[in-house]
């Protein structure tokens, strides 16, 4: 494949994953093929804009749109209009939540190339995390739930819950630390 590709691929893979497993709900993430959606998108920013600049916003568009769409297949016969929601939205704010994570002010260009080159690291540090601890990270620090709900939601104790949260923001530092270390 072509080198930019490549470059794309290694550079925003980690990331949109990250977004596609934070905003598709835990039943469904067995079903839904992740990594296929994320390779589509990826395939089809390439093929119609190989040199565009801000990759981060039209690649949340594209997963969001390429997730609808797998899952409106997957629901075809289960359609339930109060589950339905905005990809695109959530997608958006899980960014943003990720921004939010990473505390940056300022906005010059310099300075949101910065951040975004930040978001980029935290989102391959999560997607690096063992399954529980990223789904008890984004649970509590993208969705806002309590202990007692991530325990129901991932049949655990809220000790057990807090003991994730612990292991898995302390591996995050480690592994942001050592993305940081030239």
């Amino acid at each position: 494949m072509v080198d930019g590709f490549d470059d794309l691929e290694v550079r925003y893979r980690r990331y949109l994953t990250f977004l596609a497993r934070a905003n598709v709900e835990p039943g469904l993430r067995d079903r839904l093929d992740i990594e296929g959606v994320v390779q589509q998108t990826l395939m089809e920013a390439w093929r119609s804009a190989p040199e565009r600049a801000g990759w981060s916003a039209w690649l949340r568009r594209l997963l969001a749109n390429n997730l609808a769409d797998s899952l409106r297949r997957l629901r075809a016969d289960k359609r339930d209009i109060a589950r339905e929601r905005s990809l695109e939205s959530g997608l958006a704010a899980s960014s943003a939540k990720l921004g939010q994570f990473l505390i940056a002010d300022q906005s010059s260009p310099s300075a949101r190339l910065a951040r975004e080159e930040q978001a980029l690291r935290v989102a391959s540090a999560l997607e690096q995390l063992p399954d529980a601890q990223r789904e008890a990270l984004v649970l509590q620090h993208w969705h806002g739930l309590p202990l007692a709900e991530i325990g129901q939601r991932l049949d655990r104790t809220p000790a057990a819950v807090a003991g994730l949260l612990k292991r898995g923001l302390r591996r995050l530092r480690e592994l942001l630390s050592e993305s940081s270390a030239p």
